[in-house]
């Protein structure tokens, strides 16, 4: 029987924080930095256990995303994972059930990058893909992001969006979205 447990980056313990980290090794083929790992840190995660055993992981954090000249809290999704033997169960929709709702409660909008093999997931539970163009406010100012243009997907909360305009979101080290 699985267990679901929601907690901020502050209440998890040293075993569970290395249990998450570890879960992004083996459900990523080792393609997770420890920049990727940071990015998920300080907010919330919803955890997924099977017994001892930590099947799947899903953090969201706040950051500023600037659409149409308005800067909007966005929940961001980070670390989205479930364990390649326990996957195509509707582990990954609990995950995202749950850090939904906190978008949902909290932000202005929800936002993530999307990997190909995850696109499908986010796209059938609603989330938008971005089709406009992206951008980072860096310290240089507004850059364009051109390699991220198809992977930004986003969850309106507050109000729609023209998501042929651009999206820009805060600068942050390693990968930007």
């Amino acid at each position: 029987m699985t267990q679901l447990r929601i907690a901020h980056t502050a209440d998890l313990d040293a075993a569970t924080a290395a249990a998450a980290r570890a879960l992004m090794d083996v459900a990523f083929d080792g393609d997770f930095a420890d920049e990727d790992w940071e990015h998920a840190l300080g907010g919330m995660h919803a955890l997924l256990w099977d017994g001892p055993d930590l099947i799947a992981h899903g953090a969201v954090g706040q950051r500023r995303m600037i659409i149409e000249g308005r800067p909007l809290r966005a929940g961001y999704v980070e670390a989205v994972a479930v364990h390649p033997g326990h996957q195509r169960r509707g582990h990954g929709g609990t995950i995202m059930d749950a850090l939904e709702r906190i978008v949902r409660g909290g932000y202005d909008l929800g936002a993530l990058s999307a990997s190909d093999e995850g696109a499908a997931l986010y796209a059938g539970r609603g989330w938008q893909l971005w089709t406009g163009p992206s951008s980072v406010l860096s310290p240089r100012g507004v850059e364009r992001t051109e390699d991220d243009d198809g992977s930004v997907y986003v969850l309106p909360v507050a109000a729609p969006f023209d998501l042929s305009g651009e999206i820009v979101c805060d600068w942050r080290p390693g990968d930007v979205w």
